[in-house]
């Protein structure tokens, strides 16, 4: 995720039926938290015999640009808009997200790193 003025912007897709279906506008987050299949994954690394499409790209960045590396237990846990508050501030480190998320939902691994811009 790359957090500006108060909003993130998803850098990189989910790799389920889900993410797919949001992305094409179909679920909105709400709908997306609590469908049957939001767990299943359409690419996995080991999965045995399957053609892998892995996503890459670039991104212009600016000096204080903040990015958030994280795992789906991250958001999880937290809606994007809590998310984005948190990250809003500036004080705000990855252990305070990890802790907001599992406090939140705790059902998954959550891990988070950001990362600055100087």
């Amino acid at each position: 995720y790359l957090p500006k003025q108060g909003s993130l912007t998803q850098l990189t897709h989910d790799h389920t039926h889900v993410g797919w279906l949001r992305r094409q506008g179909k679920l909105n987050e709400r709908e997306a938290r609590t469908h049957p299949r939001r767990n299943g994954l359409s690419q996995s690394l080991g999965a045995g015999n399957q053609f892998l499409d892995p996503q890459f790209g670039a991104v212009g960045i600016n000096p204080g640009d903040r990015f958030l590396l994280c795992t789906d237990g991250l958001t999880d846990g937290l809606w994007e808009h809590n998310l984005a508050q948190l990250l809003s501030e500036t004080q705000t480190d990855a252990q305070r997200l990890v802790d907001a998320a599992l406090a939140n939902s705790g059902r998954d691994n959550t891990t988070a790193l950001i990362v600055g811009v100087c």
